[in-house]
């Protein structure tokens, strides 16, 4: 028999880079305040976490979650389908539930597990999805799960979109899933469009709202809200990973769609609950959330002030209005050493290479955060200044 492993001796492009020092990847903080790390001893600006809201750092936060610790243990040690559903789970599920104005909602173990959950258990062999090309990859996954048609349109493009909805079978079930806020280039989905087209056609949509979920919106529940269209969305999903300071997911919907998928979602099923301290401290974001604005106001003006600033420069910079801003370099031979050359200067950020994007479409993904401060933006506007005319990309 051939060797399985051969093509992973064969693998050297890590070694190669790491080689040359420009290898960008699982390198491992040492110290860290949220808006500031060290890593390799030196410190750095934080450019590059989802930490939108600042709330990892929160006292109430991190106070929740040591005495969720304390009463429950550090772990459920088993599924909540057998013996890890705790009373705070529930009270997780009926909050958010409330927030986001469903009639159910139910937590799961991670982000990408609760795309996993919902789609391989709501969509069947004969079902269609209709897709944005560029979905989180779990969203692709989930799809591929279910085993059912996969259909494309080209990204935010209502036209294509359109085009794809009409050449399908009215009597087949089918579901437009998207990504609310798309993670590496920021845009917004066009959710007023998409759900016209829900109606058109007669078909479900579901929004993946990680990125959207506790900073979009007057109230922070999501894309959905900032367009005014939540009860046009029929199922919302989304992580603790982010604006939540914790770690897990949430699917919201109908209670007969929710009861569906906790029995027959997989990844929901077969993997352990989230632990107490994770879903203690999702509960206290939750509290923020709703209850102190100024957490977002402050973020959404650190993103328009870096946003300018990078454009005055002479960037090239995406235009969404979210936490994520992508600043776009071109050929791939470019972004790597002008990555390397914001690291050593103090700025952390992520290089976004193919196979992620195309090889003449490499970007700086970008991300802010509430508890970034006037004098720590200008410090990273002034490095991306120098490294930028260094690199004769300004």
């Amino acid at each position: 028999m051939a060797d399985l492993f051969q093509r992973c001796r064969e693998y050297t492009l890590i070694e190669d880079a790491k080689a040359v020092g420009l290898y960008p990847y699982f390198l491992p903080i040492t110290e860290t305040n949220g808006s500031e790390v060290v890593i390799e001893g030196k410190k750095r600006l934080m450019l590059g976490s989802n930490n939108y809201l600042g709330l990892t750092f929160h006292p109430k936060v991190r106070e929740a979650a040591k005495t969720a610790v304390d009463e429950f243990g550090s772990s459920c040690s088993g599924s909540r389908f057998l013996n890890g559903t705790l009373a705070l789970h529930e009270e997780l599920e009926g909050r958010l539930a409330a927030f986001l104005r469903k009639p159910a909602c139910a937590v799961v173990t991670t982000g990408y597990s609760t795309n996993l959950a919902a789609l391989g258990a709501l969509m069947q062999r004969d079902d269609v999805a209709i897709l944005d090309q560029q979905n989180h990859a779990s969203i692709y996954e989930g799809v591929m799960i279910s085993r059912c048609r996969i259909k494309r349109f080209e990204h935010v493009d209502m036209a294509d979109a359109d085009r794809v909805m009409s050449s399908l079978n009215p009597a087949k079930n089918a579901a437009i899933i998207t990504d609310g806020v798309f993670s590496m280039e920021g845009d917004i989905a066009p959710l007023p469009e998409l759900v016209a087209l829900k109606k058109k056609y007669g078909t479900k949509l579901f929004v993946d709202d990680a990125h959207g979920l506790g900073t979009m919106g007057p109230n922070g529940r999501g894309t959905a809200e900032h367009f005014g269209v939540e009860d046009d969305v029929d199922l919302i999903t989304g992580t603790f990973s982010k604006s939540f300071a914790s770690i897990g997911g949430v699917i919201a919907g109908p209670q007969e769609v929710i009861n569906f998928i906790r029995h027959h979602g997989r990844s929901l099923i077969y993997s352990a609950s989230m632990s107490p301290a994770h879903v203690a401290a999702a509960l206290a974001a939750l509290d923020i959330m709703e209850n102190d604005p100024e957490p977002r106001e402050r973020l959404h003006a650190n993103v328009r002030r870096m946003r300018q600033g990078l454009k005055d420069l002479g960037y090239r910079v995406g235009e969404g209005d979210t936490p994520v801003l992508p600043i776009y370099i071109g050929e791939e031979m470019r972004m790597l050493p002008f990555w390397r050359m914001l690291f050593d200067e103090g700025v952390y950020t992520n290089p976004v290479i193919p196979p992620a994007v195309a090889p003449d479409a490499t970007l700086i993904r970008t991300s802010f955060m509430a508890m970034h401060t006037p004098e720590q933006i200008d410090f990273a506007l002034g490095v991306f200044e120098k490294v930028g005319k260094l690199a004769e990309l300004i």
